[in-house]
């Protein structure tokens, strides 16, 4: 068991995808503050926002809800990645690099979900 969220891999590698949003998204136009790029950078931020909640949780079914979300909120900046690609606002190769590290992020909290569910049964 980690001593704490920040402790879980799936937490370290959430925080660092959002770190690399907000990389991604430091040049978009200005136009964007408080549309496109705040709700990217608040989707990704809310990944490990929802794990580190799901972590504090008592109850196995609140944690699990919590990693549910953490699994919203990481597809849900799945497509604004790609809708930055489709208006031009991030290159192709940008967008399927963070895709694809999103990818391997939400298996492993079908992992966490998983396991949660298994102990819970």
């Amino acid at each position: 068991m980690f001593k704490s969220f920040k402790d879980m891999p799936a937490w370290q590698h959430a925080i660092a995808l959002a770190e690399k949003v907000h990389a991604l998204t430091d040049n978009l136009p200005k136009k964007e503050d408080y549309g496109f790029t705040s709700q990217i950078r608040r989707s990704a931020l809310s990944i490990s926002a929802n794990i580190a909640e799901g972590y504090g949780r008592k109850h196995t079914l609140d944690k699990i809800n919590f990693y549910y979300n953490a699994r919203g909120s990481l597809t849900e900046t799945q497509s604004h990645l790609d809708y930055a690609v489709r208006v031009g606002y991030m290159t192709k190769e940008d967008s399927t690099t963070m895709d694809e590290a999103l990818n391997g992020l939400y298996h492993e909290i079908n992992k966490i979900i998983n396991s949660l569910r298994d102990t819970a049964a």
